[in-house]
């Protein structure tokens, strides 16, 4: 079977994969807040008759608690997995640029991080193909379509 590889529009490519590293780093940065059971009874109206709805607050409770960071730390995990099977290049692009700190810019990742430091163009080719790679990968995991990535096709007119 032969599958060619996708075409994918840079620009579309590169705004989703952003997007969805900026998830993993508020994922880091942003700390989880554990949610409370109210104690204290609510005096709202209610009508006497059969509802057929069971609730249980404290359970629903428990289990968000539990549920909201074990997520969390998955997405995290399976992120840096993407990025651990990168060149050695792109993963220091990748993790200096969009998985540590927001004031981190272009510039300071070419021209100090990288070693040997390379030129703008050089880091956008290296980039564009973490990108890509990346983008491939997320649309294994179903973080993302690639058919709403992919290049326009010209039509042919006569």
């Amino acid at each position: 079977m032969d599958q060619m590889l996708p075409q994918l529009d840079r620009r579309k490519t590169q705004a989703a994969v952003e997007a969805i590293l900026e998830k993993y780093r508020i994922y880091k940065t942003i700390t989880f807040e554990v949610r409370e059971a109210n104690v204290t009874a609510s005096y709202t109206e209610r009508f006497h008759g059969p509802t057929n709805v069971t609730s249980d607050q404290t359970a629903q409770v428990a289990v968000y608690n539990v549920d909201a960071p074990a997520t969390r730390q998955a997405y995290c995990r399976m992120i840096e997995s993407i990025v651990e099977r990168l060149g050695e290049r792109e993963q220091t692009l990748i993790r200096e640029r969009y998985m540590k700190e927001d004031d981190v810019f272009d510039y300071k990742v070419y021209n100090y991080v990288l070693d040997p430091p390379v030129s703008k163009d050089t880091y956008t080719k290296i980039r564009t193909r973490a990108f890509y790679k990346m983008a491939l990968a997320f649309a294994d995991r179903g973080l993302l379509t690639l058919s709403e990535l992919q290049k326009a096709k010209a039509c042919n007119s006569k």
